[in-house]
């Protein structure tokens, strides 16, 4: 490269750094090597540019919804072992990952003992949901209620529920191993009501909906929160041997 190019080159670099275009930046001359080679002319050179800089930016807010999302684990849709349990509709699954509930302001609920794989389908779905650019929030119920408790105390309540309802999809992992007292009960049912028909929540428990007054503090309190809980919802009931215990059983017997 002679003095006028690496001129050119600095100046090209400078004005892509200056549009914020750091994939174009980035690959730059690795591109113009491949267009030489392949012979492409100016307006498929630009198109080739302009790909390189959208497939960077689509991977860059893939990564960074996924942060936001906090998920406890990073499973996909596409490493669930439908084989194993088998009580699991999988073409009900992939049309759930195809998103339509999220457009349809639909609720997902997966009910099942421990170890079933409804943390691992809950993820799936919200890392699909990241991968389209959607905001994703998981978490453990006794945690986030908890957090929404301090956040009562502290006055903040209001503007917290209001930045919820901002995320496209909230996952609450684990809502059975939550015992709620009035307080928390009317928190909970504040962020039910809000999310209706407006947001998509995906919810898993270990209890079946005939015994959720075990989480609140009657049937009536229960039965408010499922009735609006489920009337636009998807139910996914799993049934069959924790996949945790049968793998760890798998370890001793081949050890």
């Amino acid at each position: 490269m002679n003095q006028n190019e690496n001129i050119v080159d600095s100046e090209i670099r400078r004005l892509l750094k200056q549009f914020k275009l750091p994939d174009i930046h980035d690959r730059f001359n690795e591109e113009i090597g491949r267009a030489v080679e392949e012979n492409l002319g100016h307006r498929a050179f630009l198109q080739r540019l302009l790909i390189v800089e959208e497939q960077g930016k689509k991977e860059r807010l893939r990564r960074k919804k996924i942060k936001e999302a906090h998920f406890e684990q990073h499973k996909v849709i596409e490493g669930f072992d439908f084989r194993f349990q088998e009580s699991v509709n999988q073409s009900k699954i992939l049309d759930l990952a195809s998103l339509s509930f999220l457009d349809k302001k639909e609720n997902v609920i997966l009910v099942g003992p421990p170890g079933v794989g409804k943390s691992h389908i809950s993820t799936g779905l919200g890392m699909k949901a990241c991968e389209a650019g959607r905001s994703v929030l998981f978490a453990n119920a006794i945690e986030l209620m908890d957090y929404l408790s301090e956040c009562l105390e502290k006055g903040t309540l209001r503007q917290r529920l209001k930045k919820l309802l901002k995320v496209d999809l909230l996952i609450i992992d684990d809502l059975g191993y939550l015992k709620m007292d009035k307080e928390k009960e009317s928190i909970f049912f504040q962020l039910i009501r809000q999310r209706y028909e407006k947001k998509s929540l995906i919810v898993t428990t270990n209890l079946p909906f005939n015994r959720w007054d075990e989480i609140f503090t009657n049937e009536l309190a229960a039965a408010a929160v499922l009735d609006r809980l489920l009337h636009h919802a998807h139910v996914i009931s799993i049934s069959g041997d924790s996949y945790r215990v049968n793998k760890k059983l798998e370890e001793v017997l081949d050890a």
